[in-house]
């Protein structure tokens, strides 16, 4: 198995079944999908914190992680990850929900603050590093609630997505997917720049 290259991709969300189709967990529903193209079925893993699933292909081991902490606690289990594996930090990839991107575009970033998203901030506290790699999915601005001009934040993060929003989250995937399985050492640049140069915002 030492002879095998290893990404570990992470993504966040919250357990259990009223969160299971929630914008705030798009990292739970991609990392759910990739596995699945490769009948990659998840074990309860308690050490890692984690839900996990792996699988191999072309000579890469896929190591798939959902936390089960609980998205504001998500540092937790990715320490956990770290210890185990002993793998380096600057290796994770970690994939989240950001309500400050438009639904259908993606940004990557090889380090940064936590934008206020509180599961990267549980990991930059836990890692007391900023120096990550994470992988933004936006699920675009809650709507406004008229009478007082305010933004329904939890209603739009905790809420499903529609049936449209889900076909192009299709899409979404199927290029983070793409990207992903090309990515390596030598061009990560430039996998990069293809991530947060895709948009899709209809079918």
């Amino acid at each position: 198995m030492s002879n095998y290259q290893e990404k570990f991709i992470i993504g966040l969300g919250n357990p259990g079944k009223k969160y299971d189709n929630s914008r705030h967990n798009i990292g739970f529903l991609f990392i759910q999908e990739f596995a699945e193209n490769y009948k990659s079925k998840f074990i309860l893993k308690n050490k890692l914190k984690c839900n996990y699933a792996e699988f191999i292909n072309e000579g890469i081991i896929y190591r798939m992680f959902m936390p089960n902490t609980y998205m504001n606690n998500s540092g937790e289990a990715i320490k956990a990850i770290i210890d185990w594996f002993k793998v380096d930090k600057e290796k994770l990839i970690i994939v989240v929900d950001d309500i400050d991107i438009p639904f259908g575009k993606i940004r990557v970033r090889k380090k940064g603050s936590s934008g206020g998203h509180n599961g990267l901030k549980s990991i930059i506290n836990h890692l007391n590093s900023k120096e990550f790699l994470r992988i933004r999915i936006g699920i675009g601005s809650p709507p406004i609630i008229d009478k007082d001009k305010k933004y329904n934040t939890t209603s739009h993060v905790l809420g499903n997505f529609s049936k449209r929003e889900k076909l192009i989250l299709n899409k979404i995937f199927t290029q983070m997917i793409e990207s992903l399985q090309k990515l390596n050492g030598h061009n990560q640049d430039s996998i990069i720049c293809e991530l947060n140069s895709f948009y899709i915002n209809e079918i």
